[in-house]
């Protein structure tokens, strides 16, 4: 056994049993791919995949437990190489962060200003993606730590954080009808065509909830990822549009008007989340107390303990 067989087992459930993708991934060949399994099975005396003829279709029941545990050896080698790296190269290093654009654009600037004054050797690696892509990018190893609204929550194989609570605003033209509003409702913004997050996206579900305990139907006439796209097409008036009110900027909206509405929608919360059983490097520790300073490495590993799911 060796740690070029875990990894071809690891990629292979990765890449739902494509031997040419996982073979790519490892810089290796496809015939090389089945060897190694093959090997592998026959060391381990049971079959690990369910095949119909070459092509692989799935786990078998042996094979899913040896994947579980595949997956801890090699988490395991990678935490190894972290303790390592903290004693040998200090606060050097690169820190890999999924999000969101707008977490990255308007959140965590700020918070990123003042970890860069601690750690400036440090680099950052931005990773933007849609919500429901992160709880992927994070199981796979891909970045170290992940930041969202509602997707990383309850997720098998992550531990998550309150990051921050934050309230939807509407956006509008300036001189639109409803600047005029003295008490904005959720009738009146159902009077015009709505412009917002796509499904299950940053607090969506919180806007239809909202609609609906009202007994309303908005016309929902474009969706999309993040907020800067839902303000052009705001700032155009083909619609209200609703984002977060953090998105809102006075200095770079100045076409736009904001009119805060906690009262119309339940406030949603971001979460911050790592991989459950991967050790972090310290910077990385360091980086999720500025986020929240509640949320500390011992907390982490805390919430941590006695948790083996992979």
């Amino acid at each position: 056994m060796n740690f070029q067989q875990l990894r071809i087992i690891r990629e292979t459930v990765r890449h739902r049993f494509n031997l040419t993708e996982a073979a790519n991934v490892l810089f290796t060949s496809q015939s090389g791919v089945s060897k190694h399994i093959r090997d592998l099975e026959e060391e381990l005396g049971v079959e690990i995949f369910v095949r119909h003829g070459k092509r692989l279709l799935g786990l078998t029941e042996p094979g899913k437990e040896v994947f579980k545990i595949v997956e801890r050896m090699l988490v395991d080698a990678e935490n190894l190489s972290r303790v390592v790296a903290d004693f040998s190269e200090g606060n050097d290093g690169l820190l890999r962060i999924a999000t969101t654009h707008t977490q990255a654009r308007y959140t965590l600037p700020p918070v990123i200003a003042r970890f860069k004054e601690t750690f400036p050797n440090v680099r950052l690696n931005l990773q933007q993606a849609s919500p429901k892509d992160l709880p992927t990018v994070l199981l796979a190893g891909d970045a170290d730590i992940a930041i969202a609204t509602d997707t990383l929550d309850h997720h098998p194989g992550l531990i998550a954080f309150p990051y921050h609570t934050w309230d939807h605003a509407v956006v509008v033209p300036r001189g639109h009808p409803l600047t005029k509003e003295k008490a904005l409702s959720l009738a009146n913004v159902a009077e015009w065509p709505i412009i917002t997050y796509d499904d299950g996206l940053t607090g969506r579900q919180r806007i239809d909830q909202a609609f609906e305990a009202a007994g309303l139907s908005p016309d929902i006439s474009i969706t999309a990822l993040d907020a800067d796209v839902i303000k052009a097409y705001a700032e155009l008036g083909m619609g209200v549009g609703i984002i977060a009110s953090v998105a809102y900027d006075r200095e770079h909206d100045r076409k736009l008007v904001k009119l805060n509405a906690p009262h119309l929608f339940e406030p949603s919360t971001s979460s911050i989340a790592v991989r459950r059983g991967r050790l972090l490097r310290r910077y990385a520790y360091r980086f999720i107390e500025h986020c929240n300073p509640e949320i500390t490495e011992g907390v982490i590993r805390s919430a941590d303990d006695g948790g083996d799911e992979i």
